[in-house]
């Protein structure tokens, strides 16, 4: 407050804090841009750099692997990124993918391979039912309830099989998994069509509006009428459906079932969507950018093997792209406060 002789008392505008207003405005958005629109770049940036670096990266038929390399972990990843918007974590899909497989290869001899494909897809979802369940209804931490149910989900994987591999004759079980249309694979198809069916769920309907809400702020949300039990719950029953989709496309693709595969399948997934700028802590995040993390991690690994690069530096590379990715969204979250 100033006074003059000549003038009443006037109000003085506290200039240096106006500009670190703004400065702070600035900052906030620049870092939510980074979070939000980094993995484009990086994506963006990995791919000129392995165009320029090697001659084999570019073609078509290394592209087509990349996407074929991609697909499994990019089923379970896009419906994780609903559980972690939601709020929640889910580390039993490895040993569900497994399930799934086993269930279809060994029900194929008796059912049929469209009974025992659609079997492999419905035993993921009854456990992703089941984990739902375990965190909402049993009120138990999502991180220990899913990694208790991925020991014994794995199990009765063990149980299943003896373990022992399923080999499967049927020449018509593999097309799933081998089949292509014009040189992209049906696991690839398969990927990017469910991709697009999450990503208009989660943008598009008031259930996409309601998982948001739930990983932002549940207590807001139940007082707003929202069913924040029911809405989790849906999530991992989406997680448990993927995971059963995945293991049988990666069953037909050997046309084996196999209790021991997926293990850390679900690391992978949780990485990718971390990467792709979906928030640890819920309430951000983005199907189309998790799935640009999943491709990320699969150029990666497939650059250092034409770069012929000793794969111990690929983890140490991986491992610093999730810490980054993990201190931007927390230093965002600092920021807005």
């Amino acid at each position: 407050m100033t006074r003059t002789d000549d003038h009443p008392a006037v109000e003085v505008e506290p200039v240096g804090m106006i500009e670190r207003i703004r400065l702070s405005g600035t900052s906030r958005l620049r870092i939510s841009a980074v979070r939000e629109y980094g993995i484009v770049f990086a994506f963006a940036a990995m791919f000129v750099t392995l165009s320029v670096t090697s001659p084999v990266f570019l073609t078509s038929a290394n592209l087509l692997n990349v996407l074929n390399q991609s697909s499994d972990v990019g089923i379970i990843a896009v419906a994780g990124t609903l559980v972690v918007i939601a709020g929640g974590f889910d580390l039993s899909v490895g040993a569900t993918y497994a399930v799934g497989g086993v269930v279809a290869a060994q029900l194929t001899p008796h059912i049929g391979v469209f009974g025992s494909l659609l079997a492999g897809v419905l035993v993921g979802l009854g456990f992703g039912l089941a984990n739902g369940a375990i965190v909402t209804v049993g009120r138990i931490n999502p991180f220990i309830g899913t990694l208790a149910s991925q020991i014994m989900i794995r199990g009765f994987a063990l149980v299943l099989t003896g373990g022992a591999l399923i080999s499967v004759t049927n020449t018509s079980f593999a097309t799933l998994g081998q089949g292509t249309v014009f040189t992209v694979r049906y696991a690839v198809i398969v990927w990017l069509v469910f991709g697009c069916i999450l990503a208009y769920i989660l943008g598009r309907t008031t259930f996409g509006r309601y998982v948001y809400a739930v990983g932002g702020n549940a207590e807001a949300a139940r007082l707003s009428g929202v069913r924040v039990g029911l809405v989790r719950g849906a999530t991992f029953a989406l997680s448990g459906l993927a995971a059963g989709l995945a293991g049988i496309v990666a069953a037909s693709r050997v046309s084996t079932g196999q209790a021991d595969t997926g293990v850390g399948l679900e690391l992978s997934a949780i990485a990718a969507i971390v990467i792709g700028g979906t928030s640890i802590l819920g309430g951000e995040g983005a199907v189309w950018r998790t799935v640009l993390g999943v491709l990320l991690i699969t150029m990666i690994g497939n650059g250092f093997n034409l770069l012929d690069v000793n794969p111990t530096y690929q983890q140490i590379f991986q491992g610093t792209i999730i810490l980054v990715a993990v201190g931007i969204d927390a230093f965002a979250r600092r920021s807005r406060r």
